[in-house]
């Protein structure tokens, strides 16, 4: 099987470093884009997503991407976020709650800041298994 280096780096430190067969990100205006071994030369902005990394054994790494860049150079994928996190490290209860702050804000009047916020909380989320599921389940 066909594999690539995967990195995804934020300012504080490398998240994951490792070997993939596949990653699926959602670029600014580009939506939803996939990578697989080979693909061709590709730099895009990043927005506030759900990225899924297929690891060598079949296993999905979920991170929350808040921003920034994706670069295809070679045989590496690099995710150099301004902010990400793992699924595994999300507080799914103070993310719920994040996204209820921002929604209850944006009925009162638009607002750039808790528009963010609400985009923020549906990366966490969807990272560690969407909004509709139970605290835990995925």
């Amino acid at each position: 099987m066909a594999t690539m280096q995967v990195e995804v780096v934020s300012p504080e430190k490398v998240l994951f470093s490792g070997e993939a067969s596949q990653v699926i990100t959602r670029t600014l205006g580009g939506g939803e884009i996939a990578f697989l071994p080979g693909h061709a030369p590709f730099l895009g902005a990043l927005i506030e997503n759900h990225t899924r990394i297929t690891l060598v054994d079949g296993s999905v790494l979920d991170v929350a991407v808040h921003g920034g860049f994706v670069q295809v150079s070679g045989t590496t994928v690099s995710i150099l976020s301004d902010a990400a996190e793992l699924a595994e490290q999300i507080d799914r209860s103070r993310a719920l709650s994040a996204m209820e702050r921002a929604e209850e804000a944006l009925r009162r009047e638009h607002d750039v800041e808790a528009a963010a916020a609400l985009a923020r909380a549906h990366a966490r989320l969807n990272a560690t298994g969407g909004v509709g599921t139970a605290a835990g389940a995925h």
